[in-house]
């Protein structure tokens, strides 16, 4: 009867892992055959234990979080990893006391009621258990500090939390500080306590602690350990073993496909709802704080998703460059918005009909050169693409010279998944006809869905701030250095899109003196233009856009650079300065 203390804690344990079991069984059962064979094929490769290392790194240690802010670091440190280590340091102690490591799986989670007599290496044990049980409880103060006052661990926003979320947060609360005293309370008795819990159960002697009292903080530790795993797979803290899953999983080679699946579920549940994403979108200068990811992820496994807040985001990739997860937040979105959207039904019958362009010479041709949309409503930068070809006597086609198809990533951006792929299908089979080994494009919009979604085989996709570098450095065009100072802007789909930063940077600083911003690269504003947002009003856009100029002009450039049209189309009328694409510095420059 005394013991019966033990089975919240253990009707709790069951309850957690069958829906664990079914859970994740379903989710891997569903995914793809391929996936599955990839699973098989990697298990007893080295990618396993790179998946090891990432889980220990960021699901114990928290490596990302502790880069972005060390106090908040420390604190999800501490209790993840504390309470592994109490766990498997509570299975060595009862391997020393009663030799086998087959113990009942309570055993080590109440181990100081159980034992009250010496055994080898008690001491020690006793110490280093009360020492983790502080290193946790210091990171259990910290939450507490949290919830009060988020802005100190480097966190402006925090998400609400759902009826499931707070009762395991509080039975989280409540935990270790229930330990502690029952274990204090124990040792008040028996005297079986280390350096810690002796020292509380010297208050406990004081008020004549008994063993009815003893009893009573036990069933309260053993009660909220119970509630928190009963809670844990209806709440954010599902994360904290699917985040696991998805490490394993994206080290096998496993990726998100176009439509929502098993893996796509997956990388929501993974979603710790940590609120680090919220801080870095761009919304908020508008004053929209409603539709940031994890709100979206939230939504989704709460299946309450509306468009309104599907579809308003720029999809920008910050908060992807946040994400301590690393889920793939702007990919899981546009699933969502193709399992949302009612298809764009047609034939795209009149591509058929245009034109075949040839190469300016007779010979196999160089590079297949693709403007796109708005290269094309941005003229400028088509001249000087063509200019700095000529000069370099490339031997290209002008794909889309006088007509041509759209390269289907803004239909794709908008959940037209069917209608997308009837023009990647179309300009596809023109680019692998040319012939051409190289396809260049001036647009980071095309850029990004020529390489994620075209499979063109051997043929290499270049943006012209990559390819121009090239022609510079082959010695096919010369430059010349002028006096301006330049600030460059990353573009989203560019930069964070396609990993192009380095490039542009180093073949603006062959035409002038290149100044840094406070926010580039990876954490680069967004010109506030995308087309990944059409319900974005053109007041709130132009909010986004100051913010992001006051950052770019802030050093008093001569030049804003970018490398995407529409960038351009949306700084220019924002300034007074001198706003160019990098094609149109290079043309300028050319000696």
């Amino acid at each position: 009867m005394e013991n019966y203390f033990i089975l919240p804690f253990t009707l709790g344990m069951i309850t957690l892992f069958v829906i664990l079991f079914i859970k994740y069984g379903l989710w891997i059962a569903r995914l793809s055959h391929i996936d599955k064979l990839r699973i098989i094929q990697c298990i007893f490769t080295r990618r396993t234990w790179d998946a090891i290392v990432e889980s220990v790194m960021e699901g114990l240690l928290h490596r990302s979080i502790f880069k972005r802010n060390p106090l908040l670091g420390y604190m999800h440190m501490s209790l993840a990893f504390g309470w592994f280590l109490l766990i498997v340091v509570g299975h060595i102690e009862g391997f020393l006391c009663y030799g086998t490591f087959a113990n009942a799986p309570w055993i080590p989670i109440f181990f100081q009621y159980f034992v009250h007599y010496q055994f080898p290496g008690e001491r020690i044990m006793t110490n280093l258990m009360d020492f983790l049980l502080l290193f946790i409880l210091s990171g259990v103060l910290l939450a507490y500090f949290k919830r009060l006052n988020s802005k100190i661990f480097g966190i402006k926003k925090t998400t609400k939390l759902k009826p499931f979320d707070k009762m395991a947060m509080i039975a989280l609360w409540f935990i270790f500080p229930l330990r502690l005293f029952a274990e204090s309370a124990t040792a008040a008795l028996y005297g079986n306590g280390g350096f810690l819990t002796n020292s509380v159960a010297n208050l406990f002697i004081l008020i004549h602690v008994t063993p009815t009292m003893e009893s009573i903080l036990w069933w309260a530790y053993s009660i909220s350990l119970g509630l928190f795993f009963v809670g844990m797979p209806f709440s954010r803290y599902m994360h904290i073993l699917t985040e696991v899953l998805f490490i394993f999983l994206r080290h096998y080679g496993i990726k998100l496909k176009k439509q929502f699946n098993s893996y796509s579920r997956i990388q929501v549940y993974s979603c710790s709802r940590c609120g680090v994403c919220i801080d870095v979108c761009q919304m908020h200068v508008a004053n929209i704080s409603n539709n940031q990811s994890v709100y979206i992820l939230k939504n989704i496994r709460d299946q309450n998703l509306t468009d309104r807040k599907l579809y308003n985001c720029l999809l920008c990739g910050r908060c992807e460059q946040v994400c301590p997860v690393k889920i793939n937040l702007n990919d899981l979105r546009i699933s969502q918005r193709i399992r949302a959207t009612k298809e764009y039904n047609s034939d795209y019958a009149f591509l058929q009909s245009l034109p075949n362009e040839t190469p300016t010479t007779g010979k196999q041709p160089e590079v297949i050169y693709f403007a796109g949309c708005m290269t094309h409503m941005t003229p400028g930068i088509k001249k000087s693409i063509v200019k700095v070809l000529d000069k370099a006597n490339v031997n290209y086609i002008f794909m889309d010279k006088e007509k041509g198809a759209c390269c289907g990533r803004p239909l794709m951006l908008a959940g037209q998944y069917e209608a997308a792929k009837k023009l990647i299908d179309f300009n596809r089979k023109k680019i692998l006809e040319s012939g051409a080994p190289v396809l260049l494009v001036s647009c980071p919009i095309c850029y990004k869905v020529f390489r994620d979604d075209y499979e063109l085989g051997q043929i290499t996709i270049k943006h012209h701030s990559e390819y121009f570098l090239e022609l510079v450095e082959q010695g096919r065009i010369s430059l010349k250095k002028s006096n301006s100072s330049i600030v460059y802007h990353d573009p989203c789909e560019l930069g964070r899109g396609c990993n192009v930063y380095e490039q542009p940077r180093e073949l603006l600083k062959k035409t002038g003196t290149l100044l840094s911003a406070k926010q580039e690269k990876v954490m680069s504003l967004c010109c506030s233009g995308s087309l990944g947002d059409l319900s974005l009003s053109m007041p709130d856009r132009n909010v986004i856009k100051a913010e992001t100029l006051k950052v770019l002009l802030q050093k008093n450039p001569d030049v804003l650079a970018t490398a995407c049209p529409l960038c351009k189309k949306t700084f220019v009328k924002g300034v007074n300065i001198q706003v160019k694409d990098i094609a149109e510095i290079v043309a300028n420059a050319m000696e």
